[in-house]
């Protein structure tokens, strides 16, 4: 009889993922007894913190993964964290609220763990960005960087860490993944003590996690079609266009990829776009950008994020030294078509089309080749053109009168600020909204009786989290001075506690 030996071993970084999430398991135990005061005080000095490095993070990030533009991260990078958590510092999802009318209590529940994958396009804004969402929702975090930009988040991440930890929260609730690699992802994916994935990248890294088993929010693909009618503003468009295209050089997932213009605007968008800073090619430029840019009908991805001027040279192209963005006009609307495709570098397709409803025509045909879900844009000052083309365009943000890039992210537009867009059911996503903290975060709802007849109580002034029980029946109440040291002792009487009870469950498996 033949014996087929079954080898049991742990795949390579299982060990060491298992520390990881075992240090954030425990101090996700403990934060999720913070008060809103606390959580509040940690989330100034992070903020604060991450602010003070944006500008040195930000020329790190472009040295180290030479993608972008140093002044347009420093943007992101203020907007992740002072901007962000001025945003959401009167926002409370850490106390228990009370729904008189419908006689019901709710009482938050952070996820525990958030293992976060963060893309090399855009490494510091999305780590500030899932660590300030972490900590206001009272979740521990482990980043996971890409490859490329792994010693700048390394650092990012620790800075941030120190800062949390000395403003009173749990060691161990903001980690890193200082030397990503396949296994040791694969075990933080796959490992039961990960309670959610928030997964920021390429398609692989993003089905990965939907197969881990584990909860998790993944985004797709974006291919943004901006429309122009004859009604819009051009000059002010072609501006905006520009502005959103170079920014960062092109590597928000919410740039545009292509603009379809009606023909009655058309030449003076060509026009306008040359004045903002773009160079339009001709038929036989537009052959070289396809055929250097394109190979096979593929972007090349040595250039992402890199400059126009670059890309022109590249090319073969003849251009001002100030150009910002290569605008490549070409007929079809169809999948073999490069630049009907996502480009994440200045590259702008252009389409012409003789009136809207070829515009919203050609709109959807992109979306069906690639970015369903994910976002459009439009530049029209015709409110029912504005409404058609949003019903019509199987995304779930369009941005309107505004370049793209940071209208759909949420930083020039009233939407939640954010560098992780949700597709929805459209792009096969568990999300359908930016991400922001709310996310992060569900509701135990302790329901009542309906019937009138039956009390609802009164639980104004009440905390349900032991660790302040434990500080509020302390007395007399320390002086302001002694504050640390006695919190300090109660957070680690509540560690042993916490410890022993996970023990004791363990001996009775």
């Amino acid at each position: 009889m033949t014996v087929i030996e079954i080898d049991r071993r742990e795949p390579p970084g299982a060990a060491r993922a298992a520390m990881m999430l075992q240090r954030a398991h425990w101090a996700a135990e403990l934060f999720a007894r913070y008060d809103i005061e606390r959580v509040r005080r940690i989330l100034d000095a992070v903020a604060q913190a991450a602010e003070a490095h944006a500008e040195r993070y930000a020329e790190w990030a472009v040295e180290e993964t030479g993608m972008g533009v140093v002044e347009h991260k420093v943007i992101k990078n203020v907007a992740c964290s002072r901007d962000l958590w001025a945003r959401y510092r009167d926002h409370d999802y850490v106390s228990p609220r009370t729904l008189d009318d419908d006689k019901v209590l709710e009482l938050p529940r952070p996820a525990g763990v958030v293992f976060a994958l963060t893309p090399t396009t855009n490494p510091i804004a999305t780590t500030y960005f899932k660590v300030l969402l972490a900590l206001m929702t009272r979740n521990a975090i482990v980043v996971s960087p890409h490859p490329g930009a792994k010693a700048v988040c390394a650092d990012a991440v620790r800075v941030l860490s120190d800062a949390a930890v000395q403003a009173g929260a749990p060691d161990g609730c903001i980690q890193v993944v200082e030397e990503p690699s396949i296994p040791l992802i694969e075990a933080l994916m796959t490992d039961q003590t990960t309670d959610v994935i928030v997964a920021t990248g390429g398609n692989a890294v993003v089905r990965a996690a939907y197969r881990s088993g584990n909860p998790a929010i993944g985004v797709g693909p974006g291919n943004v079609p901006s429309f122009l009618d004859a009604t819009a503003d051009i000059p002010a468009a072609a501006r905006l266009i520009v502005e959103s295209k170079s920014f960062d050089n092109s590597i928000l997932c919410t740039n545009e990829s292509a603009v379809i213009v009606e023909e009655e605007a058309a030449d003076q968008l060509v026009r306008e776009l040359g004045r903002a800073g773009a160079h339009v090619c001709s038929p036989e430029e537009v052959e070289l950008v396809r055929e250097r840019l394109f190979p096979e009908g593929r972007m090349r991805l040595d250039l992402i994020g890199k400059d126009a001027t670059v890309l022109a040279e590249e090319a073969g192209l003849k251009v001002a030294p100030t150009t910002r963005v290569i605008v490549a006009p070409f007929s079809l609307v169809v999948p073999e078509e490069p630049l009907a495709r996502e480009k994440l570098f200045p590259v702008l397709g252009l389409v012409r089309v003789p009136n809207t409803r070829a515009g919203i025509s050609a709109a959807q045909a992109m979306l069906r080749i690639t970015g369903a879900g994910h976002s459009a844009s439009i530049h029209s000052t015709r409110a029912q053109t504005i409404m058609e083309y949003g019903a019509a365009v199987k995304v779930l943000r369009v941005s309107v009168n505004v370049g793209n890039s940071l209208g759909s992210a949420g930083v020039l537009t009233n939407l939640a600020p954010t560098m992780t867009i949700g597709t929805g059911f459209y792009g096969r996503s568990s999300l359908g909204e930016n991400l922001e903290p709310r996310h992060l975060v569900n509701w135990t709802r302790v329901a009542y009786n309906a019937d009138r007849s039956v009390p609802f109580d009164d639980f104004a002034g009440m905390q349900p989290w032991r660790l302040d029980a434990v500080r509020h029946a302390s007395a007399p109440a320390p002086a302001a001075e002694a504050a640390p040291a006695v919190e300090t002792d109660l957070l680690r009487e509540e560690v042993r506690r916490l410890i022993l009870e996970e023990l004791k469950e363990l001996t009775r498996q």
